[in-house]
């Protein structure tokens, strides 16, 4: 079985032992277990043979800028088109749009895969499968019409448009105009850190762009709008200013664009640009934990194969034994693929608490299940993507000097990973939003809906796992405890911002010991004990 084969194997045990999973497939019948599972394995095998084979292409080959265009690397083009065309990058759009309308459970189990075999390549499709989700919800149904069956089937792509040279986290600061001239809404600025803001992959690219509309200061004064770079063929004012020179990612083009009274269209209403951009932020989110879960898989995965078949050490009077032999190495790999298996069940549970925050029937439930999801999202996010980056660190460790080298892909999976605590909303940026949103201003609800949902899992664990459940019981109650404490800081925020770090770090130490527990029943052998 391949790599790519036991990452799939894995996906579907979790899947099957994530309490709300079995409710997503009662709403959706087509989702029985024997079609889920085909799905999975077709992307392991999709990702295997025509994602994997770009990646340490795109990394060594890059982008370059040719005639005032980007040029991607070799073979990006026409994987991009299989995978459109297989239908992955509209699988959970909605099939009124030309999408295959599966749950976001589904595509969230498919996209690590995904994401390990050529995450650079996966930008371009992560932003434009957003941008579908986005337009279908808040564009006027013409131009959804128009523009979410072409991202769904490759032919366009899409962008997300926020940061600018003086404003990046502080979007409240942007200065990018939208005026209504003739008729028409017209954008002149400059946009900055654009995955693939310009390629060669597609006829059409689409940039969701935040505007000033009016004068009133910070957010209230933005609005959204779709700008496409060609209208009827022709140029319509986006340029490309630069593309940057990374540490990573060389295969995924981070543009500098200006605009330059470019012709756009207003998505939703006007001064409610950031509320409906998080339509499209909050699945980037999700996503940029699967990244992360996709590099840690493949480095867990690199990591146990070389200790097992790397010998040194023993007794001098015998042969060398595998590494895997050796109690620290074993430490660690033990740490290695904890780590990424409490992530993957971490990341199935929130996909699955965010398609039932849609579907069920009953308000109350939906609201409670939609404070969960707000709750969980900042935690999966950053500590996902933070778990790319560690992983493949500790992954190197255990192969030693051959780690540090490109005879391995190690070294591509750090610099890959390394930015995806910063993009989609910073580490510090996210905390702050934990702290001061989800506890302060929500009062704590997706704290209280988190507690009553873990300490029932693992209450129900401890007969046949007493001591593991006793100590996951203790992290959660000292976590509680914390967030009463944090709670009361309220009067005093410098002391309280100054913790936020540290807070998020306690959050998501109780969530991995929820989701290790839920690791017994679907791989005990793998189980971690926290």
């Amino acid at each position: 079985m391949s790599a790519f084969a036991r990452q799939a194997a894995r996906t579907t045990q979790l899947l099957q032992v994530t309490p709300g999973w079995k409710r997503v497939q009662a709403l959706y019948p087509v989702c029985d277990d024997e079609t889920i599972e085909a799905i999975i394995d077709e992307a392991a095998a999709f990702a295997e043979r025509v994602l994997e084979p770009l990646n340490t292409i795109g990394d060594r080959q890059g982008c370059d800028v040719t005639d005032g265009r980007v040029r991607t690397p070799k073979g990006f083009a026409d994987a991009y088109r299989q995978y459109a065309q297989a239908g992955w990058l509209g699988m959970d759009v909605p099939e009124t749009f030309s999408g295959q309308g599966l749950p976001l459970t589904v595509q969230a189990a498919c996209a690590p895969l995904f994401e390990r075999g050529c995450v650079a390549l996966m930008m371009a499709a992560g932003s434009s499968r957003a941008a579908s989700h986005l337009l279908a919800k808040a564009a006027d149904g013409a131009v959804a019409a128009e523009w979410v069956p072409k991202l769904t089937a490759g032919d366009w792509a899409a962008t997300i448009c926020i940061s600018e040279p003086e404003a990046g986290s502080d979007v409240g600061r942007l200065r990018t105009r939208a005026e209504f001239i003739d008729g028409r809404w017209r954008i002149s600025g400059q946009k900055i850190w654009i995955s693939f803001g310009d390629h060669d992959m597609t006829a059409r690219i689409g940039h969701c762009l935040l505007a000033r509309t009016d004068d009133v200061p910070g957010t209230r004064g933005l609005s959204l709008f779709l700008v496409p770079n060609l209208i009827d063929g022709q140029p319509n004012g986006v340029s490309l200013d630069r593309i940057e020179d990374k540490m990573g990612l060389h295969g995924s083009p981070t543009c500098a664009l200006r605009f330059e009274g470019a012709r756009a269209v207003m998505i939703g209403e006007q001064g409610r640009g950031l509320p409906e951009l998080f339509t499209m932020i909050e699945l980037m989110r999700l996503l940029t934990a699967c990244q992360g879960l996709g590099i840690a898989s493949a480095s867990a995965d690199i990591a146990e194969g070389y200790a097992a078949e790397r010998r040194q050490g023993g007794p001098p009077e015998r042969p060398p034994v595998p590494i895997a032999d050796h109690p620290d190495v074993r430490r660690q790999l033990h740490d290695i693929r904890s780590r990424t298996e409490v992530l993957r069940a971490a990341v199935l549970e929130l996909a699955t608490v965010m398609d039932l925050a849609r579907l069920e029937a009953d308000e109350d439930l939906r609201r409670e299940l939609g404070d969960l999801a707000g709750w969980m999202l900042p935690l999966i996010k950053n500590f996902g993507a933070g778990a790319g980056f560690d992983v493949a660190n500790a992954a190197i460790q255990v192969l030693g000097g051959a780690g540090y080298t490109r005879d391995w892909p190690l070294e591509q999976y750090l610099r890959d990973s390394r930015v995806m605590t910063i993009y989609e909303g910073t580490t510090g940026m996210q905390a702050l939003d934990f702290l001061t949103r989800r506890l302060w201003r929500e009062e704590g609800r997706g704290l209280r809906v988190f507690q009553k949902r873990a300490r029932q899992e693992i209450e129900a664990q401890a007969v046949r796992h007493p001591d593991e459940a006793a100590d996951a019981l203790r992290i959660l109650d000292d976590f509680v405890d914390l967030s009463t404490r944090m709670m009361a800081l309220q009067a005093d925020p410098d002391t309280a911002l100054y913790q936020a770090n540290d807070y998020m770090s306690a959050a998501w130490g109780a969530v991995s010991a929820w989701m290790a527990l839920r690791l017994q029943l679907a791989s005990p052998q793998e189980t971690a004990r926290f």
